[in-house]
């Protein structure tokens, strides 16, 4: 549920001022890692919190945690560095120069270089975001390689070939093997950390060297225009829950085919118009048993159910609880 993984994040981020990107720079030594925070004035209403670790000489990878809509952070324009990006919690959009907007949700990953996203603005639609960055400097990578693929046709030439010549950002869904793969660099002991991410990092270059770039598989690009009107859109259904609005309604007072219209929401808020809307009812619904003194009656009104029968079963079925039980836990906190 997007709501509880905000929470978590706004936990993360608790003691971080707004327009604040902060950093935090782990440099190993002897097995020890240092830390070196720095500051950041962002180009955004909210905040963000950068964990940086340098893994071999070229490759760094960061944990990223974000509170904002939009945001951009701005760094050079370099066509030997690849950048692999993956989304963990909430959606993230990148909107090119030429105004094209792809998004990752969570399991998804980005490959790309540098070069390509240096003038891009990032969008988030939920309002936050955790995700992994991984960069490998193909240039330095040639001088150092790995130990592990040394012998292996997986080098520093080879990735720049296949990956910064095409000029292409590639956006692929996410699958078992990279989910599983990318997951498994969170919550892991500090006393295992440093192993574990070069143990990563060497198969990440193994994977990649190994990936097919056929477009087949790639997610879909869309206008800047129709994500503008999508929001629109999204902004008119969470703020009019107590209303049932129909897509042919939508469809016809924001001239977009429905059948676009359904396809570009799901692109952006990662579910269909139904399910997004009704996590917002269910979360608006929470939001008021544990705020207010409302009835069951009147707060099934406020989200959309003439029927509080009907909002009872749909609570229950999203939270495993009766609407009165998930009042009366929440009495005290």
């Amino acid at each position: 549920m997007f709501y509880s993984s905000k929470i978590e994040i706004e936990k993360i981020l608790k003691d971080i001022p707004n327009q604040i990107l902060l950093e935090q720079k782990y440099v190993y030594n002897n097995n020890a890692a240092k830390i070196f925070p720095q500051y950041y004035e962002m180009n955004m209403q909210g905040k963000g919190k950068v964990e940086n670790y340098s893994i071999y000489p070229g490759i760094d990878l960061s944990f990223f945690y974000l509170l904002t809509d939009k945001a951009v952070l701005q760094h050079e324009s370099i066509d030997s560095v690849i950048e692999v990006n993956y989304c963990h919690k909430g959606r993230i959009g990148w909107e090119m120069k030429d105004k094209r907007i792809l998004y990752l949700g969570p399991g998804d990953f980005s490959v790309h270089t540098l070069s390509l996203c240096s003038d891009s603005a990032i969008s988030l639609p939920f309002g936050y975001y955790e995700g992994i960055v991984i960069c490998i400097d193909t240039q330095k990578l040639k001088n150092d390689l790995p130990e592990a693929l040394c012998g292996t046709p997986v080098n520093g030439d080879t990735l720049y070939q296949k990956f910064c010549t095409s000029g292409n950002f590639s956006v692929y869904p996410g699958n078992d093997y990279s989910k599983s793969f990318f997951d498994g660099l969170f919550d892991l002991p500090e006393s295992l950390r440093l192993a574990y991410f070069k143990v990563k990092v060497q198969e990440l270059l193994l994977y990649l060297y190994r990936h097919s770039l056929s477009t087949s598989d790639t997610l879909t690009q869309y206008q800047a225009d129709q994500i503008h009107t999508i929001k629109l859109i999204h902004n008119e259904l969470v703020d009019n829950l107590d209303r049932r609005i129909t897509i042919d309604e939508l469809s016809k007072k924001y001239l977009m085919n429905s059948s676009t219209l359904k396809t570009v929401f799901k692109a952006v808020y990662g579910s269909s118009i139904a399910a997004h809307t009704k996590e917002h009812r269910m979360e608006k619904a929470a939001e008021l048993l544990r705020e207010t003194e409302e009835s069951i009656a009147q707060i099934a009104r406020a989200v959309g159910y003439e029927s509080q029968s009907k909002f009872t079963a749909a609570f229950q079925d999203f939270f495993g609880v009766l609407p009165k039980e998930y009042r009366k836990t929440h009495e005290n906190s």
